[in-house]
């Protein structure tokens, strides 16, 4: 395999978590007699440009397909998140009713609402029909299709070039990352700005959070490899912040290469210079995760088979795609976790895929009162704990397993 943005040949691996059905693929009912398609897991380091990616085997509308099944605005932390965003980006750099944002993956409208909100002109891109659905329900216009080089062109030909364009938890998602990235090239006007969240690659190894590998995931970004690429493709990055969601992301501030009126703040500099005294740059950075995750692995399987024994009740919480990971890699099945209850109405009912256990509502906690829930998406552990805090009166404890297995 060569690195989807170098083409240099790819022989440091990263981390090889055997195999597992894409992490966001549900399984229905009827599903359930029938076979699923398994993919080899593995990530690769390009010893090259530092890309982290994930060794392909499947096309990416195998993974958002019309019934993807993530809807952001399940999560008040997330909705939070983006209404901040909003707010700051309209401070930031003046937008008013004359200006255009476009978001790219912008899911079911969680962000341009708050945006649509302010009389600020704006466009949704968003491949799968199921959260674009939702989105226009709020009344937000939407392209159902992935962006790249050829979208970008077509809408700047109908002038919809971008004073700000966002796109939060996409840019680790795209199999063509140069191609995407140069789409922001195009759509953006002279003086736009672009911004890019991602989970950073820094967390993801000193954290062990190794469960944030699945397919959808094509890339794994340091700030040393994203600001490469962008140069690459036509963009600068000139501003980027730490942020603590998904277990702690980076948000990138992106201009036009030939733009002048934006200056490279201290914060790019200081970043990579702490990249690059981690070992970001180096190859023995990346020999580390893989040995993290099976201890991790091994302490969940450990607790879940010591409680079945101790005839306790153990649920889970969180129908989320690190989850799945997690239970996959694992060997996790119905025998030690009978169900996952979740807010999410599009995945109750519903199984997960691997695994097979069954998605139920939250009142399942409430009637079966079990003695633990695992919560698989650790990045949300305040809002959840916060959320289910009335399985104390029955005793009921949380845990969870990254960084390392935790009861509480």
């Amino acid at each position: 395999m060569k690195c989807r943005h170098c083409a240099a040949e790819l022989t440091l691996e990263f981390a090889n978590l055997g195999s597992s059905p894409p992490s966001n693929s549900f399984l229905t009912a009827e599903g359930l007699s029938a076979p699923e398609t398994w993919y080899p897991l593995r990530v690769l380091a390009c010893t090259n440009c530092w890309l982290v990616q994930t060794h392909d085997f499947a096309r990416r509308d195998e993974f958002f397909s019309a019934d993807y099944a993530y809807f952001s605005s399940v999560s008040d932390t997330w909705l939070r998140h983006a209404e901040a965003y909003v707010e700051a980006m309209t401070a930031r750099f003046g937008l008013g009713p004359e200006s255009h944002v476009v978001e790219v993956a912008s899911n079911d409208g969680y962000l341009l609402q708050y945006v649509q909100a302010r009389g600020i002109r704006c466009l949704g891109i968003e491949p799968t029909a199921s959260t674009a659905e939702a989105a226009r329900r709020r009344g937000i216009e939407v392209r159902q299709e992935f962006f790249g080089v050829e979208l970008a062109t077509r809408l700047v030909a109908e002038s919809r070039e971008a004073d700000l364009a966002a796109a939060n938890n996409v840019l680790a998602h795209v199999p063509d990352i140069n191609d995407f990235v140069r789409g922001f090239a195009i759509l953006l006007k002279s003086d736009g700005v672009a911004t890019f969240e991602f989970p950073h690659l820094m967390r993801l190894v000193g954290e062990g959070q190794f469960d944030t590998i699945y397919h959808e995931h094509y890339s794994y970004l340091s700030l040393t490899a994203v600001e490469a690429i962008f140069a690459a493709n036509g963009l600068k990055v000139f501003d980027v912040e730490e942020l603590p969601t998904h277990g702690g992301s980076l948000r990138v501030y992106a201009a036009r290469a030939d733009s002048r009126s934006l200056e490279v703040t201290g914060r790019v500099t200081a970043l990579l210079d702490r990249e690059r005294t981690a070992g970001v740059a180096s190859a023995d950075y990346y020999g580390t995760l893989q040995r993290r995750a099976e201890a991790i692995t091994a302490d969940l399987l450990g607790f879940l088979v010591e409680a079945k024994k101790a005839g306790k009740k153990v649920a889970a919480y969180g129908a989320a795609a690190k989850g799945n990971t997690l239970l996959n890699f694992a060997g996790v099945r119905v025998h030690l976790l009978p169900w996952v209850a979740d807010l999410s109405s599009a995945k109750q009912g519903k199984y997960l895929p691997g695994s097979r256990i069954p998605v139920v509502g939250e009142d399942r906690i409430r009637t079966e009162r079990p003695d633990y829930v695992l919560i698989l998406p650790w990045n949300l552990r305040d809002e959840i704990v916060k959320q289910l805090d009335y399985i104390r009166a029955w005793g009921g404890r949380f845990v969870w397993a990254i960084p390392e297995l935790h009861v509480q």
